[in-house]
């Protein structure tokens, strides 16, 4: 594999924005760029030589299934020398769920297939999102722990939302999330452990939802996104992908994964709403999914 790298210079890839890494054909890590390094959160001393069979990115797609264990598009390259591409989760190092767009390419040596190298970007909010927070802090708008939007900016913009749907008949969703059993997380590992995991849930929302939609925290371990022209259909779905990828989030204490699930309530707004009606509603269908089992999302 070595001459293989030094054909694609490694100064060169170095250089890219773009995550990119090879693999021999045992999916043994032989190379991993200073873009994988900022995109993933891992250095290359932490992962070169182990084979990404250790799930260490902890790809997921939208359905939950873990996808380097089970279904993985180098694998699949490597199997039958066709390239393979596809968006999913990746796990950060800090315990958060990031979408890439990832492209797998075998690599062949006289005419075999010796391995196997993946591009990958990042395709989320997060960096925009991190603008607006150096802009709105300024505004005391922002909630100091989690560095999203603070119930008092989230009252406001809910606000502007209902102003819109009704002179212009722009219509817009609201997601209110609770995270389930938190609690006993706090009372578990301590409240610095449950600080972490509340701020990796914080990180798998706002890395994951469009430039439009916002994301706040209501309080303690209540969330609450707006999320603009979208249908009933779609609001749903949304909210569906989004419990799925903080169920599957998590950090590790003491060599143990620690994560947390997520109950929600999704509703659309109604030109006869207030932010008080909608948001009550909201929290209504939270409650009744907690009531049902918890880790679930109740659209009404």
């Amino acid at each position: 594999m070595k001459h293989i790298e030094a054909v694609f210079c490694q100064p060169l890839l170095n250089s890219v924005s773009d995550g990119i890494y090879f693999v021999d054909n045992e999916r043994r890590i032989t190379f991993w760029n200073k873009g994988a390094e900022i995109i993933t959160g891992f250095t290359a001393q932490e992962v070169l030589g182990r084979p990404c069979s250790d799930n260490i990115l902890n790809h997921v797609n939208e359905q939950g299934v873990q996808l380097c264990l089970h279904d993985c598009p180098l694998s699949h390259a490597m199997a039958d020398g066709q390239p393979r591409e596809a968006d999913v989760y990746l796990l950060h190092k800090q315990g958060y769920r990031l979408p890439v767009h990832i492209v797998a390419q075998p690599i062949y040596a006289n005419k075999s297939v010796v391995g196997a190298w993946e591009v990958f970007h990042s395709h989320s909010a997060l960096p925009l999102l991190a603008k607006r927070v150096r802009q709105l802090q300024q505004l005391s708008m922002i909630d100091p722990l989690t560095q999203i939007a603070n119930r008092r900016f989230l009252e406001t913009l809910i606000g502007e939302r209902l102003a819109l749907l009704k002179r212009y008949t722009l219509p817009f969703g609201l997601l209110y999330l609770d995270l389930d059993d938190f609690k006993a997380i706090n009372d578990t590992y301590g409240h610095e452990t449950g600080d972490r995991v509340l701020k990796i849930a914080t990180h798998t929302l706002a890395s994951n939802i469009r430039l439009m939609d916002r994301v706040g925290r209501w309080g303690g371990e209540e969330f609450i996104i707006i999320l603009p022209r979208l249908d009933y259909q779609a609001l749903c779905a949304s909210a569906e992908r989004l419990r799925v990828l903080i169920e599957h989030s998590h950090i590790h204490v003491d060599g143990q994964p620690v994560g947390v699930t997520v109950s929600g309530g999704a509703t659309l707004a109604a030109e006869t709403d207030t932010v008080a009606s909608i948001v009550d509603r909201a929290d209504r269908l939270m409650y009744a999914g907690k009531q049902a089992g918890k880790n679930r999302i109740t659209c009404g």
